[in-house]
């Protein structure tokens, strides 16, 4: 049995999304991240890191995003959620989720924790106020240069479905219209029709 920590409203939700997809069993543990139980003794040793996600398997823990995602589709192979045969295409699906985290993620944190990277307030403002135009940008590569459409990776749905879905539900928050970007629109909808993400949903706002 896997065992699954996240937080609410966190990149956590595209791990959720593909465990439904993957129908894997596995048990949710939601940690309050406004009373910081990712900092809990508890948790920080289950990951040191103190950050969400984290997946418990029989072998050890699993953190980060883009890791526990591939490993889902790869332990899951009957719900073909990564071209996991094919080697230049499965680098291909990592290219675009790494994409998503380490470029579209750290747009989105400079508004929200942005004393990770400062102390002076002025800084931190000043990387707040660039977020929508970062964001923006960063989307409008995804929507001319990554979409393949309908899906990321085109015919076939793939794990970076799920965390494209998540970032591109942050855009209102940072301050970008997603209207900006039909592709990314269609997706986001698309999304929203399968019975796997009303379920990741469902239980990452209950």
């Amino acid at each position: 049995m896997l065992t699954f920590y996240f937080g609410q409203g966190t990149c956590a939700l595209a791990t959720l999304i593909a465990l439904e997809e993957a129908g894997l069993a596995y048990e949710p543990r939601k940690l309050s991240l406004k009373d910081s139980e990712q900092r809990s003794p508890e948790y920080l040793k289950i990951n040191p890191k103190g950050r969400v996600p984290a997946l418990v398997t029989d072998r050890g823990v699993l953190t980060e995003g883009v890791a526990i995602l591939a490993y889902i589709a790869q332990i899951a192979p009957q719900a073909k959620l990564a071209p996991v045969d094919d080697p230049f295409e499965f680098a291909r699906m990592q290219a675009f989720n790494s994409y998503i985290a380490s470029t579209v993620h750290v747009n989105h944190a400079h508004s929200r924790r942005g004393s990770r990277w400062a102390d002076d307030p002025a800084a931190i403002a000043a990387m707040a106020a660039k977020v929508p135009q970062t964001m923006a940008e960063s989307f409008q590569m995804i929507e001319d240069k990554m979409l393949e459409g309908p899906w990321v990776m085109g015919g076939q749905y793939s794990v970076a479905d799920p965390y494209l879905f998540t970032m591109a539900s942050w855009l209102p928050g940072d301050g970008v219209d997603m209207a900006r970007f039909p592709k990314v629109s269609a997706h986001h909808a698309r999304m929203l029709e399968r019975p796997a993400v009303r379920a990741a949903l469902a239980a990452d706002q209950a």
